[in-house]
């Protein structure tokens, strides 16, 4: 469950690329925290990305 429950942010799709050129999948996750936190002013624990918890929009227990 990589996936952002303040903002929705979850995980990106592209390709690594080598110097041939060569193209394979790869993924880009999000840096999701589990984190007891007030929410609708019950304590319950969420997962949030780290963006989230620094710019304030989770208020930790």
């Amino acid at each position: 469950m990589a996936k952002c429950s303040i903002c929705g942010k979850g995980v990106t799709f592209g390709h690594n690329v080598s110097h041939s050129n060569r193209k394979t999948n790869r993924t880009w996750k999000p840096n999701i925290r589990r984190v007891k936190a007030k929410v609708n002013g019950a304590n319950t624990t969420v997962y949030v990305c780290s963006r989230c918890l620094r710019s304030g929009k989770v208020e930790r227990i």
